[in-house]
């Protein structure tokens, strides 16, 4: 075959057959498979973070996302599975154009496997996200840093499922529950993954105007310790300048940020695609500031 037969509809097509076969013949074979499903997504994972083209790695995905769920469904007592599934599906989410509908869809899956997998790590987490605020916070505080991995899983997906139904006011109500979480992982690691849990914090933060009880101080203090926790990662500019600097109208901030962002070097370990992502949208906004400011 010639290599550019691999970019042809008809070689994407057999890939997806291939991978569909594969999982019809999971059955039987579930522990082999989960393991040996760990381990590639381990190493799929850091191909996807280095790569430098976001349109090829969304194209991809969604084969390996079906093969990885039924391996998970298959092996439903395996807790790191069901939170590698529910990673996966955050991070194709986040290369999804705005289709709120399939964002809505995913980021449900994503949520559910994260509770599930929450529930393995401690009976006493079923039913996470029915619990009252107060016994939330009383089963968070009994947390340690063993638990991190696990809380962080659960907060990233329960703040995309907010973000995907952020005109629901029920999914927004559902905010403080998440901010309690990603507050113990800080508490426990605020490095944590370089930080990000300071970002999360950040953007849930500015999703509510001041005015109906949001805090864009408290979330420009969480933007300002994630670039110093994570100086190479540029949508953390991306981010502060979409949901911060728009939200406070500061057009200076915001034109600066992004500007910034455009003149970097998007290579750097593990963050090569969501810095291609960064300066893409980054552009973006540039493009329409004069319709919003």
């Amino acid at each position: 075959m010639k290599s550019t037969d691999l970019h042809t509809p008809a070689y994407r097509q057999l890939v997806k057959t291939t991978l569909l076969l594969i999982v019809m013949g999971l059955n039987g074979c579930s522990y082999i498979i989960g393991s040996a499903t760990e381990d590639f997504t381990d190493n799929l994972k850091q191909t996807v973070l280095n790569h430098n083209d976001p349109d090829t790695v969304a194209d991809a995905l969604p084969a390996y996302l079906i093969m990885l769920e039924a391996s998970a469904t298959g092996d439903a007592e395996n807790e790191s599975l069901l939170f590698a599934t529910a990673n996966m599906y955050g991070a194709y989410i986040s290369l999804l154009p705005d289709d709120e509908i399939r964002k809505q869809r995913l980021s449900r899956k994503s949520l559910d496997f994260a509770l599930q997998g929450g529930c393995l790590h401690d009976q006493n987490w079923c039913g996470l996200q029915q619990k009252s605020f107060d016994d939330l916070r009383s089963l968070i505080a009994q947390t340690d840093i063993d638990d991190i991995d696990s809380l962080y899983s659960i907060s990233a997906a329960w703040t995309a499922w907010i973000q995907a139904n952020k005109s629901d006011w029920n999914a927004i109500a559902q905010l403080a529950q998440v901010k309690l979480i990603l507050k113990r992982v800080l508490e426990l690691d605020e490095t944590y993954k370089q930080g990000t849990a300071h970002v999360y914090m950040a953007v849930m933060e500015s999703l509510i105007p001041e005015t109906l009880g949001g805090k864009p101080e408290l979330a420009q203090q969480h933007f300002q310790r994630a670039l110093q926790l994570a100086p190479d990662n540029l949508m953390i500019n991306v981010l502060y300048a979409k949901y911060y600097a728009r939200m406070a109208f500061d057009r200076d901030l915001h034109d600066n940020l992004l500007k910034k962002v455009l003149k970097a070097n998007v290579a750097a370990p593990g963050l090569t695609l969501i810095n291609t992502l960064a300066q893409q949208q980054a552009q973006q906004l540039l493009d329409n500031a004069n319709d919003y400011f």
